[in-house]
């Protein structure tokens, strides 16, 4: 990691050669490939994952293993406790802390996760309208305590409709925000993101490949690593977390699969409930990963399958990469 830089705020800086970022849905099998790519390029990987980066949820949150950060060097992954919530802004600028000492010692930045609005505000930036009013967040809290995370993310899809696919309603911190900025601007979300330029001082150049899957074959990956989650003793991460914020509000617990662990250890699901429920969870949201980075600007798209393995994959991601590190540094 990058001793005394976390918390500071970082400008972005123009590089001669665009970052990679591999993106995609939750399951495909992003992190291997990152890897593999990494150790090709001389790279090192930064997490871009709304819960990655919070210590205590290595297994509900498919952190990369220790193995796996011992083959390259990896960021952001553990590093804030969760009752710490981390928004997109500060992400960026924790990225941009983490590039900027990436690229003093020669090597490669690596993105690698699949949090769209993280990587939004790396690829173009936090738009420029992007304001804060407490009397309206204080507001709509209220309403959505009272009335339920239906109610709002009915009125945001009302306004917003394209946003509002991504907002998971129980998301309480993200729905009642893109509310907030349509309220205080009298634009929705997704068109002040529209509206950001790649000129803006806080955006990066990036090389992104979107990784992708046969559906089928991504609902049994799914299948099998929530089966692989649970032996290696998710429910126990969730209960020491449980204890520890008994206390304190940890947003995080409201991710997928710990909410309904929470529910199970309530004793409101049966186990095999739990199972079936985070499955589904989980496909929703690969869904509405999927359908957020087809509509970003990607570079080059790779679809894993038998005919696609690692291996073939990773050649064809760094042959590409090198040919637009070559185009970028010619047309300096």
């Amino acid at each position: 990691m990058f001793p005394g830089k976390t918390g500071s705020h970082i400008l972005f800086r123009r590089y001669p050669t665009p970052i990679l970022a591999i993106v995609g849905p939750t399951a495909v099998g992003k992190t291997k490939l990152a890897i593999e790519v990494a150790k090709r390029v001389d790279g090192e990987v930064i997490g871009l994952d709304s819960r990655q980066i919070y210590a205590g949820m290595e297994i509900g949150t498919a952190q990369p293993s220790r193995d796996e950060q011992a083959q390259v060097p990896h960021h952001l992954i553990g590093i804030r406790m969760p009752n710490k919530v981390v928004s997109a802004g500060e992400y960026a600028n924790l990225v941009a802390g983490v590039v900027e000492d990436i690229y003093q010692r020669g090597h490669q930045p690596v993105l690698c996760g699949g949090a769209g609005l993280y990587y939004r505000a790396v690829a173009k930036g936090i738009f420029p309208g992007s304001v804060s009013d407490l009397v309206i967040r204080r507001r709509l809290e209220k309403e959505y305590d009272q009335y339920g995370p239906s109610v709002l993310l009915e009125r945001l899809a009302a306004v917003d409709p394209e946003y509002a696919l991504i907002v998971h309603p129980n998301n309480k911190k993200r729905l009642i925000r893109a509310l907030e900025i349509y309220e205080a601007t009298g634009k929705p979300p997704t068109e002040h993101f529209r509206s950001q330029k790649r000129k803006n001082r806080n955006a990066y150049s990036l090389f992104t490949v979107l990784v992708t899957m046969d559906w089928e074959q991504l609902e049994e990956r799914i299948r099998r690593r929530t089966d692989t989650m649970l032996a290696a003793g998710w429910v126990g991460e969730v209960e020491k977390l449980k204890a520890i914020s008994e206390s304190k509000t940890y947003h995080p617990l409201d991710s997928i699969g710990y909410k309904q662990i929470l529910a199970h250890l309530r004793g409101e699901l049966t186990y095999e409930e739990m199972v079936s429920e985070i499955n589904l969870r989980t496909r929703q949201y690969a869904k509405k990963q999927l359908a957020w980075f087809r509509k970003e600007p990607v570079d080059l798209k790779i679809e894993i399958d038998h005919q696609q393995n690692l291996q073939e994959a990773t050649e064809n991601i760094v042959a590409e990469f090198r040919k637009c590190k070559k185009n970028s540094v010619v047309n300096l």
